[in-house]
């Protein structure tokens, strides 16, 4: 029987992430196969919510009515110490290399990670 976890993607504050028993790499979103080496239901994990800024693009222009309210608004690649990475929000004024934790809030309708700079 598995574990019910906190997962963002279900409403919930967390981040789940997928680790492969047989050869060890780390995914992120679901499948059931590890995408490395095609090993079958990998096992999920929570993440800790760190990482560092990889990239990140600040978007002024809304892509949606739901969306209108948020412009504008840092979009981010997050690389995890869990070893995936990670597309989140995040605060304005992150920048490449910057350590961050997330929290999560509400984007357009859905809670989702928000990245702030780590203290």
């Amino acid at each position: 029987m598995s574990e019910q976890r906190a997962d963002w993607t279900k409403g919930g504050e967390g981040i789940v992430y997928q680790s492969c028993g047989a050869c060890g790499k780390a995914q992120y979103f679901r499948r059931s196969f590890c995408a490395a080496c095609g090993a079958p239901d990998p096992a999920e994990k929570p993440a800790r919510g760190t990482g560092t800024v990889y990239a990140t693009s600040l978007i002024c222009r809304a892509a949606t009515p739901e969306t209108r309210a948020h412009v504008p608004y840092n979009l981010l690649l997050v690389d995890t110490p869990e070893g995936f990475r990670m597309m989140a929000h995040g605060d304005n004024d992150l920048a490449i290399g910057d350590n961050v934790t997330a929290r999560y809030q509400p984007f357009a309708g859905r809670l989702v990670p928000y990245f702030a700079k780590a203290k």
